[in-house]
């Protein structure tokens, strides 16, 4: 099906850094005490906990965390409410970016991101300013381990995936928000290893960027990912060498 841009690779290689420098943890707990906050602590009758949890797992993080984070937001245990917001702006070169975060302090996130925006040769816009040039995808990511791009695009297609990206060590499926969870299921009940699943904002036309200006973006986007509060950052970029 699909090609893909390098930052999507280079976007991969920094998770497996983050995993390791345990930052990835601090996004998935918050990501599960948001999801059991809204839809309940029991992940069966929660889709996005469940989500949450089985990325949680992935990661492997151990189950006393998991259920920790989920009494907190039931109120079993005494924890801290966190509030999703999404940001919008432009970077270096034109580039759009949407940041989405998860807070306890609104005013203290807005000035951090507000200062690396203008810090880093971008603005911050008005709600709307951006998101119109990006869709909501699920995105799941399998690791090849052998495996080949007919067996995971006969299981994708039929469960109703969009899009499918083959790379070296990996593939990368694309859905529609409705269709995400069934592709999801349909993978893990084959037996393939899911790296990663979620929602993301994918731009719908990217813009070329290499050279001096690609590292301003890639600048701007590591300084803004490198924000506790900030789950996802996500832009139209596209870099090439």
């Amino acid at each position: 099906m699909s090609g893909h841009s390098k930052w999507a690779t280079i976007k991969r290689k920094k998770a497996v850094l983050d995993s390791k420098r345990g930052k990835i943890f601090t996004k998935l707990i918050k990501e599960i005490t948001i999801a059991a906050r809204e839809g309940g602590g029991d992940p069966n009758g929660n889709p996005r906990l469940r989500l949450a949890i089985d990325n949680a797992k992935s990661q492997n993080m151990p189950q006393e965390n998991i259920e920790r984070a989920i009494k907190k937001a039931t109120g079993e245990l005494e924890g801290v409410t966190y509030h999703e917001l999404t940001y919008e702006g432009y970077g270096p070169a034109g580039v759009a970016l949407l940041v989405e975060v998860a807070t306890d302090n609104k005013n203290r996130t807005v000035a951090e991101v507000r200062h690396l925006f203008s810090k880093n040769g971008g603005s911050m816009g008005e709600t709307g300013s951006v998101a119109w040039m990006f869709d909501r995808k699920g995105i799941i990511t399998l690791p090849a381990e052998g495996r080949k791009e007919d067996e995971v695009m006969e299981v994708v297609l039929e469960a109703g995936a969009d899009d499918l990206s083959t790379e070296e060590d990996y593939f990368e499926v694309q859905t529609s928000v409705e269709a995400f969870e069934t592709v999801r299921r349909a993978l893990a009940d084959k037996g393939f290893k899911i790296e990663n699943a979620s929602l993301q904002w994918i731009a719908k036309n990217l813009i070329e960027v290499k050279g001096e200006e690609a590292e301003k973006v890639l600048k701007i986007i590591e300084a803004l990912e490198d924000v506790d509060d900030v789950q996802n950052v996500y832009s139209n970029a596209d870099i090439v060498e």
